[in-house]
């Protein structure tokens, strides 16, 4: 971690055990996520790897799958996360940490302006000129959203630069759920040359908290940017990128980075919207728009040591992307010069639609699975000895399963399915929401002698399309689900926004003390 060279950290445990203590800059890999993650978060093969859980057997387990997947210095940390913790070496608890830091040190070293919930609903009632920007992602701002605030992404910000400019007698405000993404934004357009810009202090949720009533389910599109100011953001963004002393790399150079990209990790991060994205998007790249690639920095990025490349359609939101990241620290960061543009002009092939990777080892295991159709299951449920096993996330079981259905996260199987059911020769059916999951559950189950174990094809959405019943509900759950984290601006707890928003400014602290 201090050598400066190229090594990916992963926390190999459930989200939630994640959530409540973690080695600082681990990135969260539960082991059900392995096949079906590493590959984009890892790229090359040569990188040294370390996984590491709570002292038990998981860690090791991921770390066969990771060889198997090809990957040539896989370790495990000795004793996991409380022999680290027993030393001395420092741990922090929750989600996206990294990019809380960074907020919380934006906000502190730039003195971004904030406006309280309470002073920004009297300026509404006093009818003053007021722009709100929710910079949350479209999903989140269709949920619920402080009533006037339009949907702009936070990537999108430079977008709207010089419309927002033309209007200095204006209050803009700029709103998240919680701290981060406000501070991030409201740093943003003020890098960009607007004063009259105000980040809303602790989001939706301080707007809750101020016992104030959000708008639920708004009708609103995400608006466009005027067209001039679409084109203004272009000489904002050479500013900006000249700055920063930012490289702007031509298509052969990037071609060349992608030549080398065996021999040092190379991401490439297009910051427009899922839908532009889908129209057409270089090889390769990933798409993470421009407010998320800050947010959720880790989720993403693995490989600290590594080549960034940012694309946009034009190169204003990748300039933008590009600048928090080099803030962040990271260092070989670049933007690609024209964007889409320059690399469709310069001849190069662009994919369509939402890459879908096959998940490793998918294949195998799917022909070596007892696969059967909805009909067949059924008919098999008649069996009084069968159970069905659901390896899907917790939130889905929750929300529609097989009756019946024991549930249980797939990195655990070899850990408690010889107690839960100790019989090699129980008939079990697995099931996950859509058959990927359940196909490389049977394999272990196989490998752990079990017998009689088919997989339902296409999984519980099959089930339901054929119109067989399904369940409600989180019982009969094989271990604690622990699985999934919801932010509490999700759940609505009052207590848990709370503590959530003491635990941001406090992390800094904690880091820094």
């Amino acid at each position: 971690m201090n050598s400066g060279k190229s090594y990916a950290l992963f926390d190999v445990r459930e989200r939630g055990e994640y959530n409540a203590q973690q080695i600082f800059t681990a990135t969260s890999l539960p082991r059900g996520q392995i096949e079906f993650r590493l590959l984009s978060l890892v790229p090359t093969h040569n990188v040294p790897l370390v996984a590491y859980d709570d002292g038990g057997e998981r860690a090791s387990l991921a770390a066969a799958t990771m060889e198997q997947m090809g990957y040539e210095k896989v370790s495990v940390l000795e004793g996991g996360l409380p022999a680290w913790s027993s030393t001395g070496y420092l741990t922090v608890s929750g989600v996206n940490v990294p990019s809380k830091v960074f907020g919380e040190r934006v906000h502190s070293k730039t003195k971004v302006p904030e406006i309280t919930p309470e002073k920004l609903k009297t300026l509404q009632e006093e009818k003053k000129d007021l722009t709100i920007l929710d910079v949350r992602t479209p999903e989140e701002y269709r949920r619920f959203c402080v009533p006037g605030a339009i949907n702009v992404p936070g990537g999108d910000l430079i977008l709207w630069a010089e419309s927002l400019r033309q209007k200095p007698d204006r209050t803009v405000v700029v709103n998240c759920a919680g701290r981060t993404r406000s501070i991030i934004g409201t740093a943003s357009l003020r890098t960009l040359g607007l004063t009259n810009v105000y980040a809303l202090k602790n989001g939706t949720m301080g707007w809750t908290l101020a016992g104030l009533k959000l708008e639920d389910h708004p009708p609103k599109e995400t608006p466009l940017p005027a067209p001039e100011s679409s084109e203004r953001s272009a000489l904002l963004a050479e500013r900006v990128a000249a700055e920063d002393g930012m490289p702007l790399i031509s298509v052969p150079e990037l071609l060349g980075l992608r030549y080398e990209a065996e021999r040092q990790v190379l991401y490439l991060i297009d910051v427009r919207s899922e839908r532009e994205f889908e129209t057409g998007h270089i090889p390769g790249s990933m798409n993470i728009p421009g407010g998320q690639a800050v947010q959720r920095i880790d989720d993403y990025i693995a490989v600290r040591e590594c080549q960034i490349v940012f694309i946009s359609h034009g190169q204003s939101r990748a300039v933008m992307g590009a600048h928090w990241y080099r803030q962040m620290g990271y260092k070989k960061v670049s933007v690609l010069k024209g964007g889409l543009r320059t690399w469709v002009e310069s001849g190069q092939a662009l994919d369509t639609g939402i890459p879908v990777e096959e998940p490793a080892g998918l294949k195998a295991a799917r022909e070596a699975a007892r696969l059967i159709d909805p009909a067949e299951v059924s008919r098999q449920l008649r069996l009084d000895r069968t159970v069905v096993l659901d390896v899907g996330i917790s939130l889905s079981f929750e929300a529609s399963h097989l009756p019946g259905s024991f549930w249980l996260p797939r990195g655990w199987l070899e850990l408690k399915i010889p107690t839960a059911f100790p019989d090699r020769n129980q008939p079990i059916v697995v099931t996950c929401p859509n058959g990927l999951n359940s196909v490389l559950a049977a394999a272990t189950l196989a490998k752990l002698g079990y017998t009689q174990v088919s997989v339902l094809d296409g999984g519980v959405q099959a089930w339901s399309a054929n119109g067989h019943p399904t369940e409600k509900g989180i019982n009969r759950c094989l271990i604690p689900p622990n699985d999934v984290v919801l932010s509490p601006s999700v759940t609505g707890n009052k207590e848990a926004m709370k503590r959530y928003l003491e635990w941001e400014v406090e992390l800094t602290e904690k880091l820094e003390g």
